[in-house]
């Protein structure tokens, strides 16, 4: 054995006794690396959607009853866990209410819903950005029948992909005038709604069974050439994005630009990350492995030098998850890999959306893929899985935070952890606005269900990072810990616990914004006489108070401005309106105030007054 091997050898024992004695001690010994401060919260604050700047993102269908019903908790959740953008534009796996579809369902007649004009003001109005994925089917235009429907009738999700029936959605337009036809609805999109989206894409996975009879490169490159024209022509200042592609396939993307020869005026390329769908595959795979000889960074490699593509084109995975029910997996593993492939994602400059707020379960996805459950009758509907407080979490710490290179983070102990575990160690460090800096690092392991991974520690050092006063985050469940640096060694912190969930190493001051109260909920209308009643649900954030607001109109054809009626104490969860009058029609809805200022606004509830 050479001198090297033996050196390596004595490393890789003196690890693997660290970890041993770690695990016996680490519980004595982490309470004496710092003191607890009285200033220092315990758990990670939540950040609201209206503090933040920029930030992840989450997918959603639009509340729809019976199965995603505004009066029962779960759209405004996301305002109370961070989420700065949604994206929008299909429930399960088929339209929503922003579809072709759906605006026009008779010929050359497009028309909003009072449902639809209320969520896209409750996105706007409570801060979050919007991406509306246009969908690109309508029986009426793009069916193969020879005879076509002189109506649309679209209904809820129940299909999926590959849906070859007469009049699915999934036939798209390829002649001349389906194409015309369809640029049409997207000009009346795109001028109804400039005042609350600035995001606009040509709807959805089209290299797969979403574009009958499958995935074309050169017919999607036409229509995406008209649809690029039609939106900047009809708002100059509007975005456009290259569609979310189910897959990294280089060779569909240069031969749909090359087609196209639109790459100017992209704005946004997007694509999806399912690493080995339906399978426990750990997300910094979707680089390695997940899609065999693609990848997502080889593709946007691709993209990024292609000939005339805008030098500060933005990327975003606009689908993103990793279901508990797919095989070896649970929902403990979901939780770790969720925060895992945003902040790998936030690393390499990549906007994430996650899939998906909450299923309806009247689809195809029965209640698989929701953050928060979805309507199956059971005590916990509309309850969140642990992946929800674990992506609250990784918004307060993460959101308007950008990779910053010169922090280094190493040590002696990496090599043999490498040996140890087999698993490469990430580490990344970022800054926020403010300058701040916060350092996530994890193994990139394939998790087991029931949070099994051994316990191991090691020592980091971290340059050029200024943190002072180190604290130690756990990213799933949101604990804070005071941590000291090693007397006499300079950025060095000792006995770090290392695993495959993601662990933040901070200054105790980065935790400085406010708590604002979470959002009331379930805001719905009971008549009474001549007065309209109100009702809803309070919950956390320590509010102080409950403000009511009223719009007069019926939220289409008449839409005044919201007017503060009411603040009633906290403990209050009624107000009854007695100043609404007989043949009106109105709005409402409530938010909660604290001493920090206020939450989001709840869902709109209506009334008309006959």
């Amino acid at each position: 054995m050479t001198g090297n091997c033996s050196s390596d050898c004595c490393r890789c024992a003196r690890f693997l006794l660290t970890c041993l004695l770690s695990a016996i001690l680490f519980e004595t010994v982490v309470p004496c690396l710092g003191q607890s401060d009285s200033h220092l919260p315990q758990r990670v604050p939540p950040k609201r959607s209206s503090q933040i700047q920029d930030g992840f993102g989450i997918n959603s269908d639009l509340p729809r009853d019976p199965y995603l019903p505004w009066n029962r908790w779960w759209w405004t959740r996301m305002f109370d866990a961070g989420f700065k953008w949604i994206r929008i534009g299909q429930y399960e796996n088929s339209s929503d209410r922003t579809s072709w579809d759906w605006i026009e369902q008779k010929r050359g007649v497009y028309a909003s819903s009072a449902d639809l004009e209320d969520a896209l003001d409750s996105i706007a109005d409570n801060g979050m950005y919007a991406q509306v994925q246009l969908l690109y089917g309508n029986a009426m235009y793009t069916s193969p029948s020879g005879k076509r429907p002189d109506t649309s009738s679209p209904a809820p999700g129940s299909f999926h992909n590959d849906d070859r029936s007469l009049y699915s959605i999934f036939y798209a337009p390829t002649s001349s005038e389906q194409i015309t036809a369809f640029n049409r609805y997207v000009e009346w999109m795109v001028g109804h709604f400039r005042d609350r989206i600035h995001f606009w894409a040509l709807w959805n996975e089209q290299d797969i069974g979403y574009w009958n009879p499958w995935g074309n490169p050169e017919q999607y490159g036409s229509l995406l050439a008209r649809f690029v024209e039609t939106v900047h022509r009809t708002d100059p200042g509007a975005k456009v994005i290259y569609g979310g592609q189910a897959d990294p396939s280089r060779d569909f993307t240069r031969r749909a630009l090359e087609t196209c020869k639109c790459e100017s005026g992209i704005d946004i390329y997007a694509y999806h990350t399912y690493p080995g769908y339906g399978q426990n595959m750990n997300p910094e795979t979707m680089d390695y492995g997940a899609y065999l000889n693609e990848s997502p960074r080889l593709l946007r490699e691709l993209v990024t030098h292609y000939p005339g593509i805008k030098s500060d084109i933005t990327f975003f995975d606009d689908e993103f998850n990793s279901i508990p029910s797919w095989t070896g997996s649970d929902e403990s593993v979901q939780a770790k890999y969720l925060p895992r492939g945003l902040v790998y994602n936030l690393a390499a400059g990549v906007k994430t959306f996650v899939w998906l707020l909450a299923a309806g379960t009247d689809g195809n996805e029965y209640d698989d893929f929701g953050l928060i459950h979805g309507l199956t009758n059971h005590e916990y509907d509309w309850s969140p899985r642990p992946a929800f407080y674990a992506l609250q979490n990784t918004n307060a710490l993460f959101s308007d935070t950008k990779f910053d290179a010169s922090i280094e983070v190493g040590g002696p102990d990496l090599a043999a952890l490498r040996r140890h575990t087999g698993f490469p160690f990430m580490a990344y460090g970022f800054r926020n606005r403010n300058g701040k800096a916060i350092v996530a690092y994890w193994l990139a392991a394939r998790s087991l269900p029931g949070n099994a991974f051994p316990p191991l520690y090691v020592a980091l050092s971290i340059k050029n990072a200024g943190i002072v006063k180190p604290v130690l985050v756990d990213v799933v469940s949101g604990e804070i810990k005071p941590m000291k640096w090693k007397e006499g060694v300079s950025g060095t912190l000792e006995m770090l616990p290392v695993s495959d969930s993601i662990m933040a190493i901070a200054d105790e001051s980065y935790f400085d914004w406010p708590l604002l109260p979470e959002t009331p909920s379930s805001l719905e209308i009971l008549r009474l006489g001549k007065s309209i009643k109100l009702r809803w649900q309070v919950h956390g954030g320590d509010p102080t108070g409950i403000v009511v607001e009223r719009q007069d109109g019926d939220g289409l054809e008449t839409r005044g401005r919201w007017h503060r009626i009411a603040k009633v104490s906290v403990s209050t969860t009624e107000y009854t309106d007695s100043g609404a009058t007989n043949g009106h029609s109105y709005g409402y809805r409530v938010h909660a105030v604290n001493v920090n200022g206020e939450s989001a606004y709840s869902n709109v509830a209506r009334a008309s007054m006959r």
